[in-house]
């Protein structure tokens, strides 16, 4: 157990650098053009929705059957690839800017979302957390 445990603080540190060294690497792309100037907040949140809007459409009025075909083409894998990196840069420099740590936060994401959907009563369902059993523990539900 103990050696468990030391293997996933490595994995999360090694996680961790990756993501402050891609967060490094943006912040210099992005000083040595001086756009910091137009980063603040809002632009940053409504880039990072533009992207998304963009890896949206890579799968717009297709069917199941031609994403699981355009999933095997690779000029789409590398538009997926693309739009999914745009996504992350945006991420990164909201996080950055906000001290936010997308690992920490995303694990303590994992840890609410545990007592919201109790594999119990969501297995195999798509039902939102409010509409589950009444055994939710309802602290844990409260937006912060």
């Amino acid at each position: 157990m103990y050696l468990s445990a030391i293997s996933i603080q490595l994995e999360q540190n090694n996680a961790m650098f990756d993501l402050q060294s891609l967060t490094d690497s943006l912040i210099t792309f992005r000083d040595q053009r001086n756009w910091k100037q137009f980063h603040d907040l809002k632009n940053l949140i409504i880039s990072l929705h533009l992207e998304t809007g963009e890896l949206l459409e890579l799968t717009q009025w297709k069917s199941e059957e031609q994403i699981a075909a355009l999933q095997k083409d690779a000029h789409f894998q590398q538009d997926l690839k693309e739009e999914c990196a745009d996504v992350l840069h945006y991420l990164l420099l909201i996080a950055e800017q906000n001290g936010i740590d997308l690992i920490a936060a995303a694990q303590e994401k994992i840890a609410k979302n545990e007592l919201r959907y109790p594999a119990e009563e969501s297995y195999g369902s798509a039902a939102k957390y409010t509409a589950l059993g009444a055994n939710i523990n309802t602290t844990a539900t409260k937006k912060e």
